[in-house]
């Protein structure tokens, strides 16, 4: 049986659930190729460049479904903080590729904590738009 948020949520929302769920999963093997390549496997730091481009990639589709969100949806937030998510992201791979760690590491780890924060808000509040939100 689904909860009354599942039952609620527009096709569009799910849409953004499914990328946010997708860039979560990606992202938190981040760390882990990091840690692997630092017990001294030099290969992880490629598996690492790989996670990047992807985390990037799906960050960018994210901000094209969360910006379908707010059209259709008319809910403005999930464009917001994907905004954030996505900046600092950004802001992190070129922090990486200069090798400056002292912005890369502490960074990282608030984007994963961000990400997972943004997780949490679209599976637990229903997708669904404004007017009929207001409406109750």
């Amino acid at each position: 049986m689904l909860t009354v948020a599942a039952q609620r949520t527009e096709r569009s929302g799910w849409t953004l659930r499914a990328v946010v769920s997708a860039h979560l999963v990606a992202i938190a093997g981040q760390p882990v190729f990091a840690g692997v390549y630092l017990t001294g496997d030099y290969d992880s730091l490629r598996w690492h460049a790989i996670g990047a481009d992807a985390v990037t990639s799906i960050g960018c589709l994210q901000v094209l479904v969360a910006i379908t969100v707010w059209v259709r949806l008319r809910q403005a937030w999930p464009f917001l903080t994907t905004t954030a998510v996505v900046a600092a992201e950004t802001v992190q791979y070129f922090a990486g590729l200069d090798g400056a760690l002292w912005l890369h590491i502490p960074l990282g780890v608030m984007t994963v904590a961000a990400l997972v924060v943004q997780f949490i808000a679209v599976w637990r509040r229903p997708l669904l738009r404004q007017e009929a939100r207001d409406a109750r």
